[in-house]
């Protein structure tokens, strides 16, 4: 990719940028939030058109108007947030576009054994016929690699693949990319987890604020060199906070049940635990163990079959979703697309969205104060750093996936809520960035206010939480404290080969 240039309104998301790729290698691409990787990833497949620039395929010059012409050159994409058909199966997923068909008849007997062959031989295990809205996230991604093979792409771009993968998923994964690798396909990696690229990728390009820094052999950088050329600043890597000085009992959860999605059988098993202000309690687990369930009937998205919830001494168990906003509780959702922003608003309808009857915001008449929801959404955009094209006024939906993160950050933290229900908070996040959340939630707890935090990620778990509450299939099964534990003992606990009572 040569001198490319896209621009959008209000910014240049890519400012003439030369990428290099050679075959067989895994090369990562690198920059902060909103620094332009998915966009050159998206000219590179066809989304996009780019104002200036050419891309060369075997030395050739050649134009990508679409993402079939992508296809057709060989280049495949796994998006960050999937582009799979929810009600279709995986197989109808994987072979959309190019289906085998004789006499006007779809064949799927031979795309399913071409399917089955291609898992069997990567160890990409799918089950053709399921559904992919029953399927776990990570089976999901797998499904979307699965399509780039069918097609028998050798360019293969993953748009921040490990983003929502739990730590087995992201070690399969990385053994995946180098199997592929070594059969000569080549790989364009966007990454924000510097381990992760030390670990697989060959070279690293980095880019920031739309350009090109430089390209670097990983053989020969060091994880501080590659924060430095991302941020252009040292980043801390180590989590600043005192110790702990927990108050009273913030939130108390008694022999909480909540059914699964599926409803033929409990995700929540009598859950019982307390949260007290001036501390983060952590619950960890492996995906699909029945936190979200968890957090849905905290949050009143679920409701609860059995149990009892109180929030500052108040019974809130049948409380409305608006009741518990205004009584206290922040959330900072797994699903930032779907529970965390309306895409189609501005940002700053965005960040009113659980405020706007609020007497700053509307008149006595019941009309918005226009100008006060703008006012106060710059102030919030500034103090948050939350990068945007045109500030107030950018729909969500243009935005990047980290900027859309912080933006809900920063709403749910300027509530100035009693309990913070932070899941996931640095998904998708660069290190920055992820150094800025992690100081806003040390600075909640500092504050006497409590914190339930919900993380895949084992160190984040490890420095953030005061105390480690462990689920597996629905039931808490260790109390830990992450002062004595270790990370493989936390492991051991994730996978059910340990339990205590709780």
């Amino acid at each position: 990719m040569l001198h490319i240039t896209k621009r959008f309104p209000g910014i240049v998301a890519n400012d003439d940028i030369t990428l290099q790729l050679k075959k067989g290698e895994i090369h990562a691409l690198l920059g902060e939030n909103g620094a332009g990787k998915s966009t050159l990833m998206s000219v590179l497949f066809g989304l996009y058109r780019p104002e200036e620039g050419t891309i060369k395929k075997d030395g050739r010059a050649v134009e990508i108007r679409d993402p079939n012409d992508a296809n057709a050159l060989g280049i495949g994409m796994v998006h960050q947030h999937f582009k799979l058909v929810e009600c279709f199966t995986v197989l109808d997923n994987i072979i959309m576009g190019v289906e085998p068909c004789r006499y006007g008849f779809l064949q799927k007997k031979e795309a399913r054994e071409k399917v089955v062959a291609l898992s069997e031989k990567y160890g990409l295990h799918v089950d053709p016929d399921a559904m992919v809205e029953d399927i776990t996230v990570g089976m999901q991604q797998r499904t979307e690699i699965l399509k780039m093979l069918y097609r028998e792409n050798e360019i293969l771009i993953f748009d921040e693949p490990t983003a929502v993968l739990t730590p087995q998923e992201i070690e399969e994964l990385i053994q995946i990319m180098r199997n592929l690798a070594a059969e000569g396909k080549s790989i364009l990696f966007i990454s924000h987890k510097l381990n992760e690229i030390m670990e697989v990728a060959d070279r690293c390009t980095v880019l920031r604020k739309g350009r090109y820094i430089g390209t670097v052999n990983i053989a020969e950088s060091s994880r501080e060199e590659l924060s430095r050329m991302m941020v252009g600043r040292d980043v801390d890597f180590v989590v600043h906070k005192g110790p702990a000085k927990p108050g009273k009992v913030i939130l108390e959860v008694e022999g909480m049940t909540v059914a699964s999605k599926s409803h033929n059988n409990n995700a929540v098993k009598h859950v019982s635990f307390s949260v007290r202000e001036g501390e983060i309690v952590c619950i960890a687990g492996i995906d699909g163990n029945g936190q979200t369930e968890l957090v849905y009937g905290l949050t009143g998205l679920e409701p609860l079959k059995e149990g009892k919830i109180t929030l500052e001494g108040r019974d809130i168990t049948r409380a409305s979703i608006r009741e518990r906003s205004t009584q206290g509780i922040s959330h900072i959702p797994e699903d930032r697309h779907k529970y965390g922003l309306v895409l189609d608003y501005t940002l700053e309808d965005n960040m009113v969205l659980q405020r706007y009857f609020e007497p700053q915001f509307v008149s006595k008449a019941g009309f918005l104060k226009r100008k006060a929801i703008r006012d106060y959404a710059a102030a919030l955009i500034g103090q948050y750093d939350v990068r945007s094209g045109q500030g107030p006024v950018t729909p969500a939906r243009s935005m990047s996936g980290g900027n859309q993160q912080k933006a809900i950050v920063a709403r749910e933290i300027d509530k100035d809520p009693e309990l913070l229900i932070a899941v996931q908070p640095t998904r998708g996040l660069d290190v920055g960035a992820i150094e800025y959340i992690h100081r806003q939630i040390v600075a909640q707890r500092d504050a006497g206010k409590g914190v339930l935090l919900v993380s895949l990620e084992l160190d984040e778990v490890m420095a953030l939480s005061d105390r480690i509450l462990v689920i597996y299939e629905g039931e808490l099964v260790g109390q830990l404290d992450p002062k004595t534990t270790t990370v493989e003992e936390l492991g051991l606990y994730m996978a059910g080969a340990k339990r205590e009572e709780v």
